[in-house]
């Protein structure tokens, strides 16, 4: 049994649990030197929804905060999280943005990559691997840990030997709910020593509890690496203490030989910093929730699923959504629970209740689903429930990207022309995210005001909020509804708001990304006249009416909330 070392995850997957993912570079670069003198295995600093987070919220160029980071980790590897094809966006890209993507963050900075497919489907995962391997990286190959009758041990061994025969560096168990338990933890890792020559790295978040323990158990199992955070940012739905670990692994044979001093010192300043990102502290996310190990879903998911029925004022229906989520899952054949699939059940879970039909309504990524665009899942979906949403349409075998046509060189020249894209960095950012990155690029973005804690008993905390942080299996989203002018409403038979003839009402909150119709045109009912981001899924507004476009009230861009009139159809 050699010392087992530890992943610092402080600069990524802790505050992108706890703190919304919204800590700035400059509150991670003044303790970065102390951190490198630890001696971490290494220290998660990108990636993840990091990335998205920088442009959307922060005004901070997230390459720039990788290079700044480098700068001061001399010792310390720094490591990413990459979802595969998807990369740090929630749908595949084409072989060449990825290409170019692992190219550039190994030339910005990044060492690890921690490669992961949300539903297990190596083809997702080879382009990364490989190119990233080209490259020098170490590479670490990812099992994205769940529990279902069709999962089994046998076939996580099977994957990491997979994974080991591409030439992948070390394997990570990626328990993204919390789910795994010490006896799975002990016979899982010592399946995977016994099976592949693979370093292994077990990566758990506290959700349900069991985590230390089941750590613990993995260490008698001769698990290599432990991924932890500094404890202001641990517990809840981040991972488990590292002064803790260390500590508890004191004496033993896993003794990990750091320095409690030194970590007591890093320790403090995390004190301070969770102090001034207190105002956007959700407690959900730092409770322990059991519930998680009967339904099998991330805390994250609970919470923003929460939020979700809040807005709808339908939290009434928690229970059955709660109870609907597995029947869902079943329905799409056992997918594990995490970016983006885990988004994908839980908005229709939700939507199959509030419907009062269940698959009436569907979101644009449940029909790519169900074509096989997100990969093969983990067992048959229902035939009756596939026939619902996308009736005969062809159901894909191939690998998803190899569908899609290369598009860098099309997002560098269009952003070259328009003046905003200045390098291969830049078309990056445009390529990942159309909607957002030009505003950020261009100089236009703002960042979002830190607010302090709110005491509910002070005067001005009376009245309706107006944000909501909102978490899906670690991935914080801020969710602002903004003001668009006043319109007296009246209570009805059909809900809280006056019926417009011919009004076209958002059935949820989040971002209008694309309007498909103008005034003056016909539309025919059941056609599409707007697509609209929630939680990362698009989701088609359809025109209930053959009609006329008499007025929009929207544009790309706007936020929405639930309710809010789009336009009115004649």
């Amino acid at each position: 049994m050699a010392k087992v070392r530890f992943t610092e995850t402080a600069l990524r997957d802790a505050h992108q649990s706890l703190l919304a993912t919204r800590m700035r570079t400059r509150d991670m670069i003044p303790i970065a030197e102390e951190m490198d003198k630890v001696g971490y295995f290494s220290v998660e600093a990108w990636g993840g929804a990091t990335f998205d987070t920088c442009i959307r919220y922060l005004n901070e160029d997230p390459w720039e905060r990788l290079r700044q980071l480098k700068s001061e980790f001399n010792r310390t590897p720094i490591q990413m999280l990459l979802r595969g094809q998807n990369l740090v966006g929630y749908k595949h890209y084409p072989d060449d943005v990825v290409t170019k993507f692992v190219e550039k963050s190994y030339e910005n900075g990044v060492d690890i990559f921690r490669v992961f497919d949300a539903l297990n489907d190596i083809r997702n995962m080879e382009k990364s691997i490989k190119v990233a391997k080209a490259q020098g990286a170490h590479v670490q190959g990812t099992i994205s840990y769940t529990i279902s009758p069709v999962h089994t041990l046998d076939d996580f061994v099977d994957l990491a030997k997979n994974l080991e025969a591409l030439d992948c560096d070390s394997v990570a168990i990626k328990d993204m709910a919390g789910l795994i338990t010490p006896t799975a933890a002990y016979d899982l890792v010592s399946a995977l020593k016994e099976e592949t020559d693979l370093l292994v790295d077990l990566h758990c978040h506290c959700t349900s509890g069991m985590t230390p323990i089941s750590y613990y158990a993995a260490c008698q199992a001769g698990v290599d690496v432990l991924d932890t955070a500094i404890s202001p940012l641990a517990w809840g739905t981040s991972q488990p203490p590292t002064e803790s670990m260390v500590a508890a692994l004191q004496g033993t044979e896993f003794d990990t030989g750091l320095d409690l001093k030194l970590l007591a010192h890093i320790k403090k300043y995390f004190d301070d910093i969770k102090e001034k990102y207190l105002g956007i502290l959700d407690p959900i996310s730092e409770s322990i929730d059991a519930d998680v190990l009967l339904y099998q879903i991330p805390g994250g998911m609970l919470s923003n699923l929460i939020s979700q029925l809040k807005e709808q004022n339908a939290l009434d229906r928690y229970n059955d959504v709660l109870e609907e989520m597995p029947r869902v899952r079943k329905d799409m054949g056992y997918p594990p629970l995490v970016t983006p699939t885990s988004q994908i059940v839980g908005i229709q879970s939700v939507m199959n209740v509030l419907g009062g039909e269940r698959y009436k309504t569907v979101s644009n990524e449940v029909k790519e689903y169900m074509k096989g665009m997100y990969g093969k899942p983990p067992a048959p979906v229902d035939p009756e429930i596939s026939k619902k949403i996308i009736g005969d349409d062809e159901v894909i075998t191939c690998r998803p990207a190899d569908l899609l046509e290369p598009e860098f060189d099309k997002f560098k020249s269009e952003g070259e022309e328009k003046g905003f894209v200045k390098s291969d960095e830049d078309a990056l950012t445009y390529a990942l995210y159309p909607p957002i990155a030009p505003k950020f690029l261009k100089g236009e973005a703002e960042e979002e005001e830190l607010k302090p804690a709110k005491s509910f008993d002070s005067d001005d905390a009376i009245g309706i909020p107006t944000q909501y942080n909102v978490e899906v299996d670690g991935d914080m989203y801020e969710v602002k509804i903004l003001p668009t002018g006043f319109m007296e409403v009246e209570e009805t038979s059909k809900g809280p708001f006056t019926p417009i003839e011919g009004g076209v009402f958002s059935s949820m909150q989040g971002m209008v990304i694309k309007l498909t119709v103008n005034v003056g045109d016909k539309v025919t009912e059941g056609s599409t006249i707007a697509v609209i981001e929630a939680m990362k899924m698009e989701n088609d507004i359809q025109s209930e009416v053959d009609g006329v476009v008499k007025e929009i009230f929207v544009e790309p861009g706007d936020a929405v909330s639930a309710g809010d009139i789009l336009m009115v159809i004649e």
